[in-house]
């Protein structure tokens, strides 16, 4: 059998409120909670479970989101219209743009509990 990630932990103030503004960002669906956490699954099969902890034990983490042309324009009028802020780069330096790497597009936003997430059009190479 082949290795694929099947699920990951992202801690979270509230795993519901962070479950549902990945899951509205992302046009994705929040499953029910099982025990202490809020799944929200992927299209390739990998479940994002947020679980609630203590705002000081969260360490920020990075979360990259593979989306289609198409997609992207919706996730980022999405994301226009919540307000949120986003920026082309990791760092949070350049607000309000995004970036054109490897010949597509990308955005990075921070989710409710401080998570850093970006949404591209194509992955990266590294040739």
């Amino acid at each position: 059998m082949a290795v694929e990630l099947n699920h990951t932990i992202i801690h979270s103030r509230d795993n519901r409120e962070s479950a549902a503004f990945l899951a509205h960002i992302l046009a994705l669906e929040v499953g029910p909670a099982w025990g202490p956490f809020v799944p929200v699954d992927t299209s390739n099969g990998v479940t994002l479970d947020f679980a609630t902890v203590p705002a000081e034990s969260i360490v920020m983490q990075h979360y990259a989101f593979l989306v289609s042309d198409e997609e992207f324009d919706a996730a980022f009028a999405r994301l226009k219209a919540r307000g949120v802020t986003y920026y082309a780069d990791p760092h949070l330096k350049q607000p309000n743009e995004i970036n054109h790497h490897h010949g597509g597009r990308g955005v990075y936003f921070l989710d409710p509990s401080g998570h850093g997430m970006e949404i591209i059009t194509r992955p990266y190479t590294f040739e």
